[in-house]
């Protein structure tokens, strides 16, 4: 239960408007609501159609008198109503009609309080409404002022107060002592923090070309301690208001409903007993201002509270993760899949975890079940994959997760997995993406890179096969006829001499193509082929300076594989002794044979 009540200091910024539409908010939400009318001296929330109640039902009021009376605290079910007409919302008025102004004017709230123990009556107040009602939310409507009840609602009974102003004078001025009240609670002995959400309330929409609202606004920020922007609520023109009407149930797409949802999504994030608010706090945890020990301990109070909740588990499990603390992160995702949160980022995430820890077998298992759902992002994919492997790697293809990714997306899985040194999954992959690619360019793409990949896993002869024959050699690009050149030179066990003069010729005959440090390795390799070996070594040297200066992964035809800057070099070096004429100087991918 997360108590918010809804206090202005002065009237006219339609405080109990949004409550109503905060409190049918909620309910639409799903949550249990029930509003209070603690505006005694005006009150008006049973006005409203979906909280209005008969004319004789007891409130606030009564439940005071009652226990003036009798020394006892009433039971509640008396005194509050169900909506008639919206779910899982109920009002608590503030007394009978009529013979409501003597009722209410017959209290003496000082009296009750020095007299009567009326903070332990309000205090079994709450714990009524926690167990007779159960509410989510208890959203109460308080008086205006400094008042003797402003303080049971703005300090007592509440967990949050949300201060709705216009952005004056007179409101800064009165504001400023009820926010310092209620910011001293948290250092009174055994006080509690009061959270405090501001909403500057029908506010004109006006262009400030004056710059007056900014400054009002920053002295407002300053002045009251605001952490955040507030919220704002226009100035709504509509008859619609004269009746009343609940903009976030009978009008959902104004934007006066919308700003009013605005001001539901920052009560709920603040309340850590509310699901979702639970999840926004373990998310911005990394981030708080709070002590390391107070976020440890509402982390704690977040994991009892939700202790059912496979959303809620699963998300501290990833912060756990996330802090290196392994033991307690496989604790909480094993809890959070126990319950039947089996989403793909759960499994991925306890898979991750179990990687890092050894277990590799339970990985698999994960990452295989989140390769069953059909509808992953492709990020999500290449991990799933990586985890799952050797497992799903000659059949990754086929997986769902795969299978109904575009050809655009195989292609960059292909290339990430490639990376990863996952070229058995690569290739698979590719094979899915030359079968689905419509287009002409896409099916090129996908040709080429699959001919590299089945080059690096020592599949030569499909190689060869998938880019053409010895009668096509003369219309192939560059590329296609090195990659050639390389299969068969690897698939024969000799240089296919015809095959680089082509490589060769093609150069010559396109001065203008880049010198990327891949491109001048492979013409190191095909210019020693047709026997120019100055040339070659002039390449080789070419490479390994543009690999020097860019220092970044880059495929090298030497292993068939994208590998890193130093490693590069080291090929090239190889080159460059092949090149020399040292004897047994094989390329690497030629010693992986399928």
């Amino acid at each position: 239960m997360y108590i918010s009540t809804f206090y202005s200091f002065k009237g006219g910024v339609g405080r109990t408007m949004a409550l109503v539409n905060v409190a049918v908010e909620l309910a639409q939400r799903g949550r249990k609501v029930l509003a209070v009318d603690f505006d005694l001296e005006a009150p008006g929330l049973d006005t409203f159609d979906v909280l209005r109640s008969p004319p004789a039902s007891a409130g606030i009021v009564d439940f005071v008198r009652e226990y003036l009376a009798t020394g006892e605290a009433p039971d509640i079910e008396r005194f509050v109503n169900q909506s008639a007409t919206v779910g899982g919302l109920w009002i608590m008025p503030s007394g009978s009609q009529p013979g409501y102004a003597a009722s209410f004017g017959g209290i003496d709230w000082n009296d009750l309080y020095e007299q009567h123990r009326g903070y332990l009556l309000f205090e079994d107040l709450k714990e009524q409404w926690r167990e007779t009602i159960q509410p989510d939310y208890v959203l109460i409507d308080s008086r205006t002022g400094h008042t003797d009840t402003c303080g049971i609602c703005t300090r007592q009974l509440p967990d949050a107060v949300t201060l709705l102003f216009f952005p004056n004078e007179q409101n800064l001025r009165g504001l400023a002592k009820v926010v310092h009240d209620i910011r001293a609670e948290g250092g009174a002995p055994h006080g509690r923090r009061i959270d405090t959400h501001f909403v500057m309330s029908n506010v004109p929409d006006l262009d400030d070309e004056d710059e007056i609202l900014q400054r009002m606004l920053a002295r407002f920020t300053e002045e009251l301690g605001m952490e955040d922007e507030p919220q704002v609520v226009h100035r709504y023109d509509s008859l619609s208001l004269l009746n009343q009407v609940v903009f976030t149930q009978d009008r959902p797409k104004s934007r006066l409903s919308r700003e009013y949802s605005d001001v539901v999504d920052v009560i709920v994030k603040a309340n850590v007993e509310d699901e979702e608010g639970a999840i926004h706090y373990i998310e911005e945890a990394g981030r708080s201002f709070d002590a390391p020990l107070d976020i440890e301990q509402k982390l704690t109070r977040i994991e009892q509270h939700h202790a059912k909740s496979g959303r809620v588990l699963f998300r501290l499990g990833a912060l756990a993760s996330d802090e290196g603390n392994r033991e307690r992160a496989r604790s909480l995702l094993d809890s959070a899949v126990d319950l039947g949160y089996r989403t793909p980022r759960c499994l991925l995430a306890r898979a991750r975890l179990l990687k890092r820890i050894g277990d590799d077998a339970a990985a698999r298992e994960d990452a295989k079940r989140v390769l069953l759902e059909p509808r992953l992002p492709p990020r999500a994919v290449e991990d799933a994959i990586r985890f799952a492997a050797p497992d799903v790697s000659d059949d990754a293809g086929d997986l769902p997760a795969v299978a109904a990714m575009d050809s655009q997306r195989k292609m960059w899985l292909a290339a990430q997995l490639e990376r990863d040194g996952e070229t058995r999954a690569c290739v698979s992959v590719l094979r899915s993406a030359l079968q689905r690619a419509d287009e002409t360019g896409w099916r090129e793409r996908a040709k080429w890179q699959l001919a590299l990949s089945l080059v690096a896993i020592g599949n030569f002869e499909e190689a060869c096969d998938l880019l053409g024959s010895d009668a096509a050699v003369l219309a192939m690009n560059l590329p296609n006829a090195f990659n050639y050149g390389m299969a068969k030179w690897a698939r024969m066990g000799h240089l296919p001499r015809e095959v680089f003069d082509r490589v060769v010729g093609l150069n010559k005959a396109d001065e203008d193509t880049p010198p990327g440090a891949n491109y001048l390795q492979c013409m190191a390799v095909a210019y020693w082929a047709v026997g120019e070996s100055e040339e070659a070594m002039e390449f080789a040297r070419r490479a390994k300076r543009e690999a020097k200066a860019t220092l970044r992964p880059t495929f090298s035809c030497w292993c068939y594989r994208t590998v890193s800057t130093q490693h590069f070099l080291e090929d090239t070096d190889s080159i460059m002794r092949l090149i020399a004429g040292e004897e047994g100087v094989v390329p690497e991918f030629m010693l992986r044979r399928a």
